[in-house]
C-alpha cells in the first residue's frame, strides 16, 4: 500500500515558486478577503508537502476506508435541506449555522481554490484527498471552536499546520502574527497559536476523518472523540478579535461603496 500510495502520489511533487508566492502576499495585504490569494500562496510554497501527505493518508485506516468509499464531502456539506434535518447541536447542524451566519457556502472554497490556481489531478485518489482538505476548512472551524475573526483564521490554520505541516501555511502564520503585533499590539496572538497547535498535536488526525459520519453525532461528542482540548486562551482573546473584526469590515464596506460612487454611471 505505501508504494503504491508513493506512485499515485507523484502528480503532488512540485517545486517552491517564492516570486509566485511573494506576488500573492501583495494583493492580500491590501485585501485579507481575497480568499483566492491564500490559495496561491499555500501552492507556490507547498513544494511536497502534500505529496508526503497523501501517502500517509493513504496508508492510514482512516484513509483507506474514504478511498474505498469515494464519498464526497462537498455534495454533503452543500446539501443544506439535508443538514437543516440534522439534530440539534449535532455538528451538520452547528456547521450550517456557522455557514449561514457567515454568509459562506461549500462551493465558495472550491470558486477561491480555482481562482488560486490550484490545479486538477488526473489520478482519482489524489483529487479525492485534495478536494477534501479544501472541502473540510469551515468544518475545522465549527470541531476546533475557532471563528472566522482574524485570530480564529490563525488559529485553525495553526491547527491544520500541527497536523499536515505545509511550507505555505507556515508562512501565512508568520505573516499574520507579525501582521497582528505591528497594528493590533494588545491582542494577544501568540499564546493562542501556541495553545491551538498543542490541541493540533493531541488532537486524532483530522484528514483521516470520514466527516460524513459525524453530522448526526452531538458536536461535544464528536470533539470527545476527537481528543480536542479546550482552547482557554483563544477564548479570553476572542471578544477583542472579534470586535476589531467588525470595525475592519466597516471600513471595507465603507471604502468600497466610495468606490462605487466614483464609478461612472
Amino acid at each position: 500500500m505505501a508504494s503504491e500510495a508513493k506512485m499515485k502520489g507523484q502528480e503532488l511533487k512540485r517545486r517552491i515558486r517564492p516570486g509566485e508566492a511573494l506576488s500573492a502576499v501583495k494583493v492580500l495585504l491590501r485585501d485579507k478577503e481575497d480568499t483566492a490569494q491564500v490559495f496561491r500562496i499555500v501552492e507556490a510554497l507547498a513544494g511536497n508537502s502534500y505529496y508526503r501527505h497523501f501517502r500517509r493518508f493513504a496508508g492510514s485506516e482512516g484513509g483507506r476506508r474514504i478511498l474505498a468509499s469515494r464519498s464526497n464531502l462537498l455534495d454533503r456539506l452543500r446539501d443544506r435541506e439535508r443538514l437543516a434535518r440534522c439534530p440539534k447541536g449535532s455538528l451538520g447542524q452547528q456547521y450550517l449555522a456557522f455557514v449561514y451566519g457567515e454568509g459562506l457556502s461549500a462551493e465558495g472554497l472550491v470558486e477561491a481554490s480555482e481562482e488560486g490556481g490550484v490545479r486538477t489531478f488526473v489520478d482519482p485518489d489524489v483529487a479525492l484527498f485534495r478536494n477534501r482538505m479544501r472541502d473540510s476548512h469551515d468544518l475545522y472551524h465549527v470541531v476546533t471552536g475557532y471563528g472566522r475573526d482574524g485570530l480564529g483564521e490563525i488559529c485553525v490554520l495553526t491547527f491544520g499546520n500541527a497536523q499536515f505541516h505545509n511550507h505555505g501555511i507556515g508562512f501565512l502564520l508568520l505573516l499574520g502574527l507579525l501582521k497582528s503585533r505591528r497594528e493590533h499590539p494588545g491582542l494577544p496572538v501568540l499564546g493562542p497559536m501556541i495553545e491551538a497547535w498543542r490541541r493540533g498535536r493531541a488532537a486524532k488526525n483530522f484528514p483521516e476523518i470520514q466527516w460524513e459520519e459525524l453530522l448526526d453525532r452531538p458536536l461535544e461528542e464528536v470533539r470527545a472523540s476527537l481528543s480536542l482540548a479546550p482552547a482557554p486562551r483563544y477564548r479570553r482573546a476572542e471578544p477583542e478579535s472579534k470586535r476589531i473584526e467588525v470595525e475592519f469590515q466597516v471600513r471595507r464596506e465603507l471604502a468600497m461603496q466610495r468606490q462605487r460612487d466614483l464609478e461612472p454611471a
